[in-house]
């Protein structure tokens, strides 16, 4: 299956898969990573995850856009104060391969909703202002504007 770009949850397959989800916070938002403490500066950000369970991508990008519900992962800390400009999704796919395709991009905060991976650092990234995609991922950001 190919790289999509999906707006909203609703948009999105019940199918599994992995998905980066695009973020953008407005002011400088403090937070935990287990012991580890950061602030993150306003702007862009790429989380990667995974969603196996009920419902599939969708369910999993309808939570992460809610803005109430009880904080349970990391990366709801963020959510609950940023905006959610939607998800990069891939059926089938795997949220450590999504991240490594993003390691031109810095790490916020290391530990960020990878506490249960050993491969990587965090599974957020900064998506500093002009900085590029990989191409696949334009490419799916921009078919999805034409559809």
């Amino acid at each position: 299956m190919p790289l999509i770009f999906c707006a909203s949850a609703v948009s999105a397959p019940a199918a599994p898969g992995a998905y980066a989800l695009w973020l953008r916070l407005a002011s400088p938002l403090d937070v935990r990573a287990g012991t580890r403490r950061g602030v993150l500066p306003a702007g862009d950000y790429l989380y990667c995850g995974s969603a196996n369970g009920p419902g599939g991508l969708r369910a999993r990008l309808a939570r992460h856009m809610r803005k109430n519900k009880r904080v349970h992962w990391h990366i709801d800390q963020l959510t609950s104060a940023a905006k959610a400009l939607g998800a990069f999704i891939l059926e089938g796919g795997n949220e450590c391969a999504l991240n490594a395709a993003l390691a031109a991009l810095p790490v916020p905060l290391q530990g960020f909703g990878s506490s249960d991976c050993r491969r990587c650092a965090a599974h957020l990234r900064f998506w500093p202002e002009g900085a590029a995609l990989p191409s696949d991922w334009e490419n799916a950001r921009k078919a999805a504007r034409f559809t």
